[in-house]
């Protein structure tokens, strides 16, 4: 459903929330070959070359229906975060389904998803003229073999790498790759594609934004990266004191454009966000999603999880 369609806003009713229908997703349909990328043809913005956006994003969008309801949200958030000037963005949302949890499906086949999302994204956002000054960043160098046989077969996008399997690679040892020798001058936008299987990925992404980034015109976006990991301490500080540090020195200055992580559970719902929107809470009753909190920080899982989903009971 094109994102002009959606309503501008919900008007929250004093005595109960408001109520967001939600419709079940076929995931083999999503991935399938059947699947079609969706092509905005719209006009174009010539500062970056962005496909510009058709209307002003709603600040109170739905939860999304369908993978190709959620890229056409992603997409406009993103546009509107691009011209806001913003350098690093986040976006994350499950790939084994809109419902699913991080480990619902097996590693690989998330990545790959990942991957064919990365791909769609970048169609609706990238104007042609444009796709040679975007490069996007896998975790290996074997992964940009596979994309450029697969997904990314004919496409004009620079494919790139963060780190290279060396001889150690069982024992969790990659070649350190120095990321300014990847990038070029002509390059405008980065995006980074799920740098989370290995600890180090995430340290290469805080090089190239500090060595590539921050002190230039160019932009760069996290995409599915399981940032939530290093939020919540799943990384023990002590034993990972520099991945630990990207939450003083990474994220303040990155903005999360779109977001959705799923709690599973008696109190089930999502934590959901679409920039310049809110981040809202959503309760989940059936197939129905019932607002139940808003606020413009984002709050942390634990809060989500503990008090604000319970609370709403």
């Amino acid at each position: 459903m094109p994102l002009s369609t959606i309503p501008t806003a919900f008007s929250l009713p004093t005595a109960a929330p408001s109520v967001l229908q939600h419709k079940q997703v076929n995931l083999n349909s999503n991935f399938g070959g059947s699947r079609r990328v969706a092509m905005n043809k719209i006009g174009r913005d010539v500062a970056f070359g962005v496909r510009s956006v058709s209307s002003s994003i709603p600040f109170d969008v739905p939860f999304p229906g369908g993978y190709e309801e959620l890229l056409d949200q992603a997409k406009e958030a993103t546009q509107i975060a691009l011209k806001d000037g913003i350098q690093l963005m986040e976006i994350e949302f499950p790939t084994a389904g809109l419902e699913s949890v991080p480990g619902d499906g097996e590693g690989g086949i998330e990545m790959t998803g990942s991957m064919q999302l990365i791909r769609e994204f970048c169609d609706l956002l990238v104007v042609p003229e444009k796709a040679t000054k975007t490069r996007i960043f896998f975790p290996e160098a074997n992964e940009v073999q596979f994309a450029r046989k697969s997904v990314f077969g004919g496409a004009s996008f620079k494919l790139d790498y963060l780190t290279k399997p060396s001889f150690f690679q069982d024992f969790g040892i990659v070649e350190k790759v120095k990321m300014v020798d990847r990038v070029k001058e002509e390059d405008e936008l980065f995006i980074v594609g799920y740098p989370y299987f290995n600890v180090n990925e995430m340290l290469v992404v805080e090089e190239l934004y500090r060595e590539a980034v921050a002190s230039t015109a160019r932009q760069m976006i996290i995409f599915n990266g399981e940032l939530d990991r290093i939020r919540s301490g799943y990384y023990p500080s002590f034993f990972y004191p520099k991945l630990a540090q990207l939450s003083k020195t990474l994220f303040p200055v990155m903005e999360t454009v779109y977001y959705i992580h799923n709690f599973k559970g008696r109190n089930g719902g999502a934590l959901f966000r679409c920039y310049p929107g809110p981040w809202k809470v959503l309760r989940r009753l059936g197939s129905r999603y019932v607002c139940v909190h808003r606020q413009e920080e984002m709050p942390t899982l634990k809060e989500v999880a503990l008090d604000i989903l319970p609370s709403a009971v």
